[in-house]
């Protein structure tokens, strides 16, 4: 099979996963939260910069681990995407919580197959990934908290991985995650967000994608080269 049939038929079988998530969603009444009049990802409210999150739950049931799954020490992962691989470790001592949440959810294989949604280019430099849906609007079924290990002074150095979450408050945790490509300040007074990881090689990988822009050439949206996550390792 061709690059390019292979592509069609991995965007195939996404669309049609999304509809029947969807699909259950609806039938089984799931809560969610709107986001900026539906609009997932970064949202300006009253003037404050929230990395917003949907709630919609998958099929399959996942769990939140506890956070002693953490053990307290440094992970090391590798995350594989179609646009290059991201090398990172986990600081399971100062986000246990967010670190055994995502490290449970990876050995799942839960991100495998999602796309990352979401690139900004103005004002704040993520790339926001971790959606099942490939939309802004999915999570595990669960929310976790309190925010862990947020900068004091609001900025979040470039490679920085940190926990993105709804504006309804900092509880709001799931399984979305950003990857930050170039020095970005986002805003105390909402509770800040849960830095859990950093880059360690593939950083260059992200600010190709940054590079390239968003497919609508705004400065928040899907981005122009498609990012879907392949796997992810941890250890």
């Amino acid at each position: 099979m061709s690059t390019s049939k292979r592509e069609r038929e991995r965007a195939r079988l996404r669309e049609q996963k999304w509809t029947q998530r969807q699909a259950t969603a609806r039938a089984r009444r799931r809560r969610a939260w709107t986001i900026a009049g539906a609009v997932a990802g970064v949202a300006v409210v009253a003037g404050v910069t929230v990395l917003a999150v949907n709630a919609n739950a998958p099929d399959k049931t996942f769990t939140l681990p506890p956070a002693s799954a953490a053990q307290d020490r440094e992970w090391t992962g590798e995350l594989r995407t179609s646009a290059g691989d991201v090398a990172f470790t986990l600081d399971g001592q100062a986000a246990p919580q967010a670190v055994a949440n995502f490290v449970s959810l990876a050995r799942e294989k839960y991100f495998d197959g999602t796309d990352c949604h979401r690139l900004t280019t103005e004002g704040i430099f993520i790339l926001q990934c971790g959606d099942p849906t490939g939309t802004g609007t999915g999570g595990p079924g669960y929310e976790f908290g309190p925010v862990e290990n947020a900068p004091e002074d609001g900025l979040y150095p470039a490679g920085t991985i940190a926990m993105a979450r709804t504006e309804a408050g900092t509880d709001t945790m799931g399984s979305q995650f950003f990857l930050v490509y170039e020095d970005t300040t986002l805003p105390t007074t909402t509770g800040g967000y849960t830095v859990f990881g950093k880059i360690t090689s593939g950083l260059d990988v992200v600010r190709a994608v940054a590079d390239a822009g968003t497919a609508d050439g705004t400065g928040n949206g899907s981005p122009a080269t498609p990012v879907t996550i392949e796997g992810v390792e941890t250890q």
